[in-house]
């Protein structure tokens, strides 16, 4: 993996932070908190990833930053600021925000276009009123802008009669309509094939430098965070357990699961053709362990570990690590 030459962006002013925010719903059984605790930050025109295994939080994480569905059943503590101000405690600033701030990209574009409607027909319900001409102006503009091929054809289809890939480039399309200052990515590649998962991301960070926008990737693909990504957080059962530059953080990850994911990345390497798992799973919301989650699966775990959670600690300038030992051992 090589990792990006940029310089990680300073967020001095960020554009998104979430402060200590909690999620929390109530089942049968009682409340369950997938997420207990996350704080992170994306600034302006910066592209940052949110990574770890599935059942780490990251999609309640994403999805919470708006309140969107299942989120907006949820009980949800700490602050979210968007450009400073509170969308979490300010609901009209939140509905703003749901309609110019952020957009999404999520996973499988064919589960989210109407399957009875025409590619036109809905890219145009996300723009403002206009009169026809200007209207179909603006969405082969964006069609165009997103690379499809025959931007008349596809303003006129149906989302079965484009592929995989062309549908999550009109996905791409329609968040770019409301022209968002922060585009967030749930693992847009996952249903394609390698090439196209290629071509996507390289066209989304392309969009997101030319038009000033930050983005906020949500993978468990490290190869796809050092080739496009400045900045990572990795989450684990709910909370973030390192933080850093990208090309810091995968050259010379400080905590046992980063180095964990790290280790079990495919190569090419003579010297690694066996893949390395991390022994067990993710604990299922409301079963998290005491003390560090992770501590079950970890194999440098001390007495220390499960006695109470770590903090999240400066190991040095810009980096962060959850972890009682951080330092690489052995």
């Amino acid at each position: 993996m090589d990792a990006v030459p940029e310089q990680a962006v300073q967020t001095d002013s960020p554009l998104l932070v979430l402060d200590r925010l909690s999620v929390t719903f109530r089942t049968p059984s009682g409340e369950v908190t997938p997420v207990p605790e996350v704080s992170l930050s994306v600034g302006e025109g910066e592209r940052v990833a949110l990574v770890g295994e599935s059942g780490c939080g990251k999609s309640i994480t994403a999805l919470s930053v708006t309140a969107l569905p299942p989120t907006d059943r949820a009980r949800m503590t700490g602050r979210i600021r968007f450009s400073g101000v509170d969308i979490l405690a300010n609901p009209a600033a939140l509905q703003a925000v749901r309609r110019k701030g952020i957009a999404y990209v999520f996973q499988d574009p064919m589960a989210s276009l109407n399957p009875v409607m025409r590619i036109g027909e809905q890219i145009a319900e996300v723009l403002p009123n206009q009169n026809r001409r200007l209207c179909r102006e603006r969405i082969l503009s964006l069609l165009t802008d997103v690379g499809l091929p025959d931007p008349v054809r596809a303003l006129r289809a149906y989302p079965c009669e484009l592929s995989g890939g062309q549908c999550q480039r009109v996905m791409l399309a329609m968040a770019l309509a409301a022209e968002p200052r922060l585009l967030i990515a749930d693992e847009p590649t996952t249903a394609l094939d390698v090439t196209t998962q290629r071509l996507i991301l390289g066209l989304m960070t392309d969009l997101a430098k030319q038009r000033g926008m930050a983005l906020l990737l949500i993978t468990h693909n490290l190869g796809i965070v050092a080739n496009y990504m400045q900045r990572v957080y990795v989450m684990y059962a709910g909370r973030i357990v390192e933080s850093g530059a990208v090309q810091d953080v995968l050259a010379d990850p400080h905590h046992p699961y980063t180095k964990g994911l790290l280790a079990a990345v495919p190569s090419l390497r003579l010297d690694k053709m066996r893949l390395q798992d991390i022994p067990g799973t993710v604990p299922p919301p409301g079963r998290f362990p005491a003390g560090c989650a992770f501590a079950p699966r970890c194999a440098d775990a001390v007495s220390g570990c499960v006695r109470a959670v770590p903090e999240l600690k400066c190991v040095e300038p810009g980096w962060m690590c959850r972890c009682l030992l951080p330092k690489k051992r052995g």
